[in-house]
């Protein structure tokens, strides 16, 4: 058996598979964030207990975090010091000319500041050039000056990030050993192990990033190891990455930049197992938790990648799986403004308090607040009547806070912040697809999270989509993803030739170094040779472009004579792909070479089900249900878990299940398909057996 897990804002989820039989458990436990390890205890005892095995039964255990993502918003990581080639201290600040997106034309907006203050930046008498060559060699005496000035101001973590070291990283190796000898236990981050890459700025961001959240996510996962081992004797215990791949906890213990959106990630994962399942290559992930909304597009099958993105505002050059959030979850908190517009988010109830209705002391009113006055929930059946819900409280703060300010009802008030929160999501989906050059109306959305079902139906009618797919285990997706993940490793070499001088045996030589020492990581971490998979790639731009694309190479190796020329070929048409310009005469530049080592995991064992219902679904129930363009209507609800594949239900309903509970508006027809799906697309108005629906006075 093994174990997903997915820590967030306001759940934790755990999914638990057996490779045996295919039989999965899921479920879901309050996160506890003041120990966030707690939760994580308490979930493992519970679906244990629900599996009715003992924790001897566990091969491995994939944990997908918030730690460090929630470190990073809140901005309470580590005091952290950086040294830098002297004359270059600055380079956090002067950052790069480009301005937010959200301030453009807004003069007040500014780019975050930097996480390490001035006082703080500290230089190195020493020079690398752009060849590698020493320029200058290293006074050592400089550092240890900076390592007085860190010890006297309590520092933390110390980043090191020297000029051109990704080519050379002698001197910040040099100046991690007088660190550790001058300031013993304090974490260091050097920029030539975490980012080797060209781009000062960037590889600078990233590397103080990690040291920032270092001593957090350092401590998280040694306290988590050593409560797993002490409870349950479980000792392989693999961090999910932003990349979607997972590392062993003791990598992850240096690495603590990748373990950023670790949780999303997971998410786009499942996203592409369950969209190949049901037929799609071509889709939208959206995950709408307790706090976020994330979205993620699957191309191909494949979720895509990009090596370079940025967090809260600061640019990191990791390999990550492209995923947009927003503050937009069932926690949401809604607010009126100075001006009486009705908001929604960012700002979210968490999970202490959380939403009024949770009884937890909470007063806002949230998403959740609005769904339940809406009667979308039942509040005696929330994660499967494990926890009540509270319509009072849900009513008062909706009230209080919204309906009376704006002069409405508290139905009319719940079913504007509903309004409000889908036009949100619909920005939020909008600037990872269509303003990326996609058409929507060649996807199908794939929606996930608690509250993701509740309102994808109504996204997709906003957004001119035609297909929703609710998947089983839907509330539980991230921590699905993160058990289907691969151990993955990324490395990267900065080389900077031109085409004219690439040449077959150097790239090879390049390519053969960085498979060395991935091949030597991976056999540490005992995957087994044949389960090693590598995949090469290359950054490759026109001459004196300033972005490159990343090309796969076909070839995995050893490079053969015309390899070179079928990526430059490649690179040529995928420019023309994406940006409807290409020219095979522009000499083009190999910036960096990639390497992307997996250690594959086995495949998942989803059974589907030929069985034919006997009859149309029995709905266990009916309640007056809000839909946005009818109001009220006494509409049936139907439990998830007595449907079947070949079971189809026509809107209005709704479609109940332990974790989640799925919205199908007036116009909408629903079918269960072979793996449990819930396929949902618009319907011409044919009749159906098994749904009556009647409008409702209010």
């Amino acid at each position: 058996m093994r174990l997903g897990i997915d820590v967030g804002g306001t759940f934790t989820d755990l999914v638990l598979i057996d490779d045996d039989t295919g039989q999965i458990h899921y479920t879901k436990t309050l996160s506890t964030p003041a120990d966030l390890a707690t939760a994580v205890v308490a979930g493992i005892t519970s679906i244990l207990q629900q599996a009715e095995v003992g924790s001897e039964a566990l091969d491995y255990v994939v944990h997908g975090t918030t730690v460090g993502t929630n470190a990073l918003i809140e901005r309470r990581g580590a005091k952290v010091g950086l040294i830098t080639t002297a004359g270059f201290r600055d380079v956090l600040e002067i950052a790069r000319i480009e301005r937010p997106d959200a301030g453009l034309y807004d003069m007040t907006v500014d780019l975050p500041a930097p996480l390490v203050p001035r006082y703080l930046r500290l230089e190195a008498n020493e020079r690398v050039g752009a060849d590698g060559g020493v320029v200058r060699e290293l006074d050592e005496g400089s550092v240890r000056q900076a390592a007085e000035i860190f010890e006297r101001e309590g520092v933390e973590a110390i980043a090191v990030c020297l000029l051109f070291s990704f080519r050379n990283p002698e001197h910040e190796q040099q100046i991690q050993d007088v660190l550790q000898r001058s300031l013993p236990g304090v974490a260091v981050t050097l920029s030539s192990e975490i980012a080797p890459e060209f781009r000062e700025y960037e590889r600078t961001s990233t590397c103080v990033i990690n040291a920032y959240l270092l001593p957090i996510t350092r401590s998280y996962v040694e306290r988590l190891g050593t409560e797993l081992g002490r409870e349950f004797s479980i000792s392989d215990l693999r961090i999910m990455q932003a990349s979607g791949g997972a590392m062993t906890a003791e990598v992850a213990k240096s690495r603590a930049v990748h373990m950023v959106n670790s949780g999303p990630a997971g998410g786009a994962l499942a996203s592409a197992v369950f969209g190949q399942l049901a037929g799609e290559n071509k889709i939208i992930g959206v995950d709408m938790g307790g706090t976020s909304f994330d979205v993620c597009l699957i191309v191909d099958g494949k979720p895509r990648l990009k090596s370079e993105g940025e967090f809260e505002g600061y640019p990191v050059k990791i390999p990550m799986i492209d995923v947009e959030g927003i503050g937009a979850g069932g926690g949401s908190i809604a607010w009126v403004d100075s001006g009486g517009a009705l908001n929604v988010g960012p700002r979210s109830a968490g999970a202490d308090p959380g939403p009024a209705c949770y009884g937890l002391g909470g007063e806002l009113p949230t998403v959740t607040d609005a769904n339940l006055v809406l009667g979308r929930l039942n509040p005696g059946y929330f994660l499967g009547a494990g926890m009540e819900l509270h319509e009072e409280p849900a009513r008062r703060a909706v009230g209080q806070h919204i309906a009376e300010p704006l002069g409405l009802s508290t139905e009319e008030a719940a079913a504007g912040i509903v309004r409000v929160v889908n036009a949100n999501m619909v920005r939020g989906i909008s600037v990872n697809s269509t303003q990326k050059g996609f058409d929507l109306r060649e996807f199908s959305l794939l929606a996930f999270g608690g509250a993701g079902p509740l309102h994808a139906v109504e996204l997709a009618e906003d957004l001119g989509m035609t297909r929703v797919i609710v998947p089983p285990y839907c509330a539980v997706f991230s921590a699905f993803g993160a058990v289907a993940s691969d151990v993955r490793h990324d490395y990267v070499q900065t080389v900077a030739w031109s085409e004219a001088a690439l040449q077959t045996a150097q790239t090879e030589q390049v390519f053969a170094g960085l498979e060395a020492r991935a091949q030597a990581l991976l056999k540490e971490e005992k995957v087994p040779e044949e389960r090693i998979r590598l995949q090469r790639s290359a950054d490759i731009r026109y001459e004196g472009q300033s972005y490159e694309l990343t090309i796969p190479l076909h070839n995995p190796g050893p490079l053969e004579d015309g390899d070179l020329r079928q990526m430059i070929d490649d690179f040529h048409a995928r420019h023309q792909k994406i940006y409807a310009y290409s020219d095979q005469k522009e000499s083009v530049e190999v910036i960096s070479l990639r390497l992307a080592a997996e250690g594959l995991v086995p495949e998942l064992r989803l059974r589907s089900s030929d069985q034919i219902p006997s009859g149309p679904p029995t709905p266990k129930s009916q309640r007056p249900i809000h839909f946005p363009d009818s109001g009220f209507l006494e509409s049936y609800v139907f439990e998830r878990e007595e449907l079947v594949p070949g079971h189809a239900m026509l809107g209005p309903c709704l479609i109940e299940e332990k974790t989640s509970t799925t919205v199908i508006p007036t116009g909408w027809r629903a079918h269960v398909d072979p793996y449990g799906n819930i396929v949902v697309s618009p319907h011409s108005g044919e009749k159906e057996a098994n749904l009556a629906s009647m409008k409702v006075d209010g």
